[in-house]
């Protein structure tokens, strides 16, 4: 079955984060791609994901974008230069840490599956399972986002526009991006900023 073309004007980010931006922000108005089966069949299709685009996957998967949203854009503790702490009393832990309950939104997400470790004549490798094949999607998701937690957390971001809801894995060199296309919310940025000058000369 063909699917319709991706309407989104980010694609291509690790799956947990293309999936967060699977609602957008279009002059003004927020979109949703996942508002029914046929944009969850592109959403899935444009992540190699092959699974049924059915009505319980796509309740699965909504369940896994706000459980990972709710993580994502809340504020860290101590290290992440975001401010907020979530603290478990030990005083030696001084690294990042997660909303307790928005973490436990995505572990809830991770019961239902787990990685099977294998040995083939190709060599070693990982199969993920699941408990119902309807939470795949999902739970495909969650690991993703911890995948990037463990690689580099402070790649994780959210576009620095005001109005754009978002979210890119910074893979440039010095991790210094801050917009998800320099050739639209960082002109409109720059933009803003000459206008604001102008009118106060």
């Amino acid at each position: 079955m063909s699917t319709s073309p991706d309407p989104r004007p980010l694609t291509g980010e690790p799956v947990s984060l293309d999936l967060l931006n699977t609602r957008w922000n279009h002059e003004g108005v927020v979109r949703d791609l996942l508002t029914g089966t046929e944009g969850l069949a592109v959403w899935l299709a444009g992540n190699g994901l092959d699974f049924p685009a059915d009505d319980t996957v796509l309740r699965h998967t909504l369940e896994a974008r706000d459980a990972l949203r709710a993580v994502i854009d809340a504020p860290r503790g101590p290290g992440d230069g975001q401010g907020g702490t979530e603290s478990d009393g030990d005083p030696a832990d001084t690294g990042p840490r997660l909303p307790a309950q928005a973490a436990a939104r995505v572990d809830a997400l991770l019961a239902h599956g787990r990685v099977r470790l294998t040995l083939t004549a190709r060599g070693p490798g990982e199969t993920p399972e699941f408990d119902d094949p309807s939470w795949g999607p999902a739970w495909l998701a969650a690991r993703n986002y911890l995948e990037l937690l463990d690689t580099a957390p402070d790649r994780i971001r959210r576009c620095a526009h005001d109005a754009c809801i978002l979210h890119f894995f910074d893979t440039s060199r010095n991790g210094t991006r801050r917009w998800c296309s320099m050739a639209a919310c960082g002109n409109r940025a720059k933009a803003s900023r000459h206008y604001a000058r102008t009118k106060e000369s």
